[in-house]
């Protein structure tokens, strides 16, 4: 039994034509034999998701459908026929046009036949601290390059390489397929020769007359000071190989900077927060506060209230670019003491009654300790 287009997509009932649209694109793009070369079902999915959009994004066969569904489909005269394309290459670049196959899915089609290769994404991981210093990492990661033994054009070293014979040179072939509105012309590129118009007549033994290998890559990439987490490098052509001479693709690589427990990062500025005891932020002292470059002392003045902040200066993250450096904000956290002892609660009840007015009267209204309180 037939799929509900619907669920063959996962958009809703009400989902618009851009939202049809881009489900099947991105069905399309999990479903490219360069990304799922090990589903062996991957053709039948992409028929299956082609089919449903062939209904979804045309108004009366959708309008047909959420009517009537699959047989008010077949009595309206719809019958999907993908049966005229000799691969799922075919099936790409009947939606996506005779270049699209490659540019809908990272690549781009050069003059002349020429193939921009695919881009390769991937993510690291560094700490705070490196992300304050700046840091080099090696990746790893698989790419395709050009074949050692065939340069990338197919043949077996010392074989011709002849025309098409399918599409006579052409690069394109042309299906019909009969639909309620009359027959559908559709052009494809040629799945034997890829579009190229010749093919080897001696396929290479190594990368089976495709041009390409899969190979294992290291790149060292240098991360700047200051990034941010989520943010992204470029790194210029070390990505997929292009076919036919065509450039190669992009390497991305997303930055993951890993919490650090001792700070929270707002942009430039870091924020931290040590625990004073109540006697010692009263009489004032001096702390070892927590840096990026390791602890360093720092004079907490006397009457220092909760809450109350400290800012280091230059103490915080360098800017991405141009800019100053950020501060280190420490949040004071006055303590009170628990589980005293006979004699501590003595000290502590003859120093309670010692308190005047004077010693507890604030230079902060209660209004501004509110929108304090709030903005913390």
């Amino acid at each position: 039994m037939a799929r509900d287009y619907y669920e063959v997509l996962g958009v809703g009932r009400d989902a618009d034509e851009a939202a049809v649209k881009k489900a099947f694109r991105r069905l399309a793009r999990e479903l490219h034999p360069d990304v799922n070369a090990h589903d062996p079902e991957a053709e039948e999915k992409f028929k299956e998701a082609a089919e449903a959009y062939e209904v979804l994004s045309d108004p009366d066969r959708r309008q047909l459908y959420d009517a009537y569904g699959h047989e008010g489909l077949k009595t309206g005269g719809y019958a999907p026929n993908f049966g005229d394309f000799g691969s799922i290459s075919d099936l790409f670049s009947a939606f996506f046009g005779a270049g699209g196959f490659d540019a809908a899915f990272g690549g781009t089609r050069m003059r002349g036949g020429a193939v921009q290769g695919g881009d390769v994404a991937l993510a690291v991981a560094i700490s705070l601290a490196d992300a304050s210093r700046g840091t080099s990492v090696e990746v790893t990661y698989d790419a395709t390059a050009l074949c050692e033994t065939c340069h990338g054009n197919g043949a077996e070293p010392g074989t011709p390489i002849v025309t098409c014979d399918k599409c006579r040179g052409a690069g394109q072939i042309q299906a019909v397929q009969r639909t309620r509105f009359g027959q559908m012309v559709r052009t494809a590129l040629c799945d034997k020769c890829g579009g190229d118009g010749r093919i080897a007549e001696t396929p290479c033994h190594t990368c089976d007359g495709r041009g390409m290998t899969v190979a294992q890559r290291r790149v060292k990439v240098d991360i700047p000071a200051g990034i941010e987490d989520g943010q992204r490098m470029r790194v210029t052509g070390r990505g997929h190989a292009g076919e036919r001479g065509g450039p190669a693709g992009d390497l991305y690589v997303v930055v993951r900077v890993t919490e650090d427990e001792r700070f929270i990062r707002d942009r430039e500025d870091l924020v931290t927060v040590v625990d004073v005891p109540a006697p010692l932020a009263a009489l004032g002292t001096k702390i070892m506060v927590p840096t990026l470059d390791g602890d360093v002392p720092l004079d907490v003045p006397a009457g220092t209230q909760p809450g109350e902040t400290i800012v280091m200066n230059g103490r915080g993250m360098p800017p991405l670019g141009r800019g100053r450096t950020g501060d280190l904000r420490v949040v004071i956290n006055v303590v009170i003491p628990r589980r005293l002892s006979r004699k501590q609660r003595d000290l502590l009840q003859q120093f309670s009654e010692s308190l005047t007015d004077d010693n507890l009267r604030e230079d902060e209204g209660m209004i501004a300790k509110l929108k304090r309180a709030l903005a913390g």
